[in-house]
């Protein structure tokens, strides 16, 4: 029988802080409840802090979603804001505190400790740092000092270092508001949790929309309000925001010699509990187990922190734990597209060097009956392994629910689903919501025509190799289509002429096969194939994946297209 604890403390009182402390006090009315948290705030919405910057969260406080008052008179948790815990002595069971209000410094005594210290801004050491105005964004405070000083020192200009998640919502937001932003990323593309030929369509939407994205430049230095590049490009800079990335706060645990895993986060079980029995450990600060790695990772995003909170809690009180591990889902907003991944992308299964066998499918179809008024391309990845059909991961890219779509793949990847359960999945089907075949179950036809060798695919970063070796390329739209742009040196002949021209099409090498998004050039691929063509392939996205792929570095790297002319509708 597992004995009660008379007293928790938890230290960090926002998601899987505040989590935890409510978890515990719905588990055990009499328990006594101490959340530390040494900022202003306990439970903000940190996911919504860069949208307070454009105005769409109007009042900062607004994200302040319970006062400590709040949290005694509804759960009697004592939230005490202000109050940094320096030190724990894990002999004595009792942590150091100090009120960063009046000065004093206290003692408290725990049975059971929850750390959810979160994760902190990283801000390198970088020359100049004084010469600009720097800011970064981790709490209320943050974001209300930030949004403050750019409206009262007029700027207009604001660079924004880092592509990820918190850089690219304040880059928008930042620009929504009406300022000049530069958006600057080491890499070469923003937002790694999608693949390089996928987060294309995200680049090209940054500068359509007015952002000066300079992609794989790194920042060298600071001179007066000016971002020096390794280039030597230098961007004019009013204020800075750094997004380059956070790094678990650790220090606590270190100090109190608590194990860390080999990510550098906080070592926990699959019970959340921490090198010492008497302490758990949630949040961003912590080590996860990824199940499609197999290996400890990072992951800083609230749902899963909350998951870790519930728990722990339950862990102290005697209840079962069923950990299985993360795949990494998100969905972020990028002006008028929606973005969503879950799972492996390529770009993660090669730079962890596994030993993997797998394949993919790139589609674009409607996201709704195409005669609504509101339907709209999506932009859809898989992955999945050979010979298994296992679904590994997949990312979408459109501008309606692409959320709905990596929720289903996320929650078939938890229950190591395959093409084969995916395609037999039943959706909700309405013309305004989805098509009759989802772009799910579409993904999963054309996944196991690939896995079954019914046909081949080239996808459309190999293009620009063939069209430069001269390679023959048949464009099967209509003619207008062709008209209106198509790639240099390619054929025309319109799938409804295929079989009346196919003479024209030669046998003794390779052909490769394109219409506007992959489905008309699959039904003549195939027609070709029963006709004895053995050499032709499928150009997987078609036409329109391929001028969102080339169209960013044609602009970036002010090269020669290889299109008459883009079309991305």
């Amino acid at each position: 029988m597992v004995r009660k604890p008379n007293k928790v403390l938890v230290i960090g009182g926002v998601a899987g802080g505040a989590s935890a402390a409510a978890r515990i006090r719905r588990l055990d009315e009499d328990c006594e409840i101490i959340m530390f948290e040494k900022g202003p705030h306990v439970s903000f919405s940190n996911c919504a802090l860069p949208f307070h910057l454009s105005g769409l969260i109007e009042d900062h406080e607004t994200l302040v979603l319970m006062q400590p008052e709040d949290f005694y008179n509804q759960y009697r948790i004592d939230a005490r804001i202000f109050n940094e815990v320096t030190e724990i002595d894990r002999d004595k069971k009792i942590v150091h505190v100090k009120n960063l209000t009046t000065g004093e410094e206290y003692t408290e005594n725990y049975d059971k400790l929850i750390l959810s210290p979160g994760a902190n801004p990283i801000v390198p050491p970088f020359e100049g740092m004084d010469l600009v105005n720097v800011f970064t964004i981790r709490n209320v405070a943050d974001i209300h000092s930030l949004n403050t000083f750019i409206k009262g020192h007029h700027s207009q200009n604001v660079t924004v270092i880092g592509g990820g998640f918190i850089g690219i919502e304040a880059a928008e937001n930042l620009k929504m508001a009406g300022y000049n932003v530069t958006l600057i990323e080491a890499m070469n593309q923003i937002m790694r949790p999608f693949d390089y030929d996928m987060v294309q369509i995200l680049h090209k939407e940054i500068i359509d929309q007015g952002i000066e994205l300079i992609v794989n430049d790194k920042v060298e230095k600071f001179e007066e309000k000016t971002v020096v590049l390794g280039s030597g490009r230098k961007v004019d800079a009013d204020a800075v925001v750094m997004a380059i990335g956070v790094s678990p706060e650790t220090s606590l645990a270190r100090k109190a010699g608590l194990e860390l895993g080999k990510t550098g986060a906080i070592a926990v079980n699959q019970n959340f509990r921490t090198s010492d029995p008497n302490i758990y450990a949630v949040g961003d600060a912590i080590e996860v187990y990824n199940r499609l790695l197999h290996s400890q990772s990072k992951l800083a995003l609230a749902g899963p922190a909350q998951k870790q909170a519930r728990a722990a809690a339950d862990h102290i009180y005697g209840r079962p734990v069923h950990n299985t591990g993360v795949i990494g889902s998100s969905v972020i907003k990028i002006f008028d597209y929606n973005g969503a991944s879950t799972g492996l992308n390529e770009g993660l299964i090669k730079a962890t060097g596994m030993q993997i066998d797998y394949d993919t499918v790139m589609l674009i179809p409607e996201d709704k009956v195409g005669i609504m008024p509101d339907s709209e391309p999506l932009h859809f990845k898989l992955v999945f392994e050979v010979p298994t059909g296992r679904i590994l991961g997949a990312q979408a890219i459109g501008k309606g629910n692409v959320d709905k779509r990596i929720d289903v793949i996320a929650t078939l990847i938890k229950f190591n689903g395959t093409l084969e359960d995916l395609k037999d999945l039943e959706l909700c089907y309405a013309p305004p919501f989805a098509t009759a075949r989802d772009v799910v179950n579409y993904s999963a036809l054309v996944g196991l025509n690939i896995l079954h060798s019914c046909f081949k695919q080239v996808h459309v970063s190999e293009i620009r190799g063939l069209v430069e070796e001269g390679a023959y390329i048949v464009d099967v739209r209509e003619a207008d289509e062709y008209e209106k742009g198509h790639i240099k040196g390619s054929h025309n002949i319109p799938l409804g002429k295929l079989r009346d021209r196919m003479d024209e099409i030669p046998r003794d090498i390779p052909v490769y096969i394109h219409c506007r998004s992959g489905q008309r050039s699959y039904n003549a691929l195939m027609a070709l194939q029963h006709k004895g063509y053995r050499n032709v392939t499928n150009m997987s996205g078609g036409f329109m994946g391929l001028c969102f792929y080339e169209y960013f570095n044609d602009k970036f790297e002010n090269r020669t297209p290889i299109v008459t002319d883009y079309n991305f509708e």
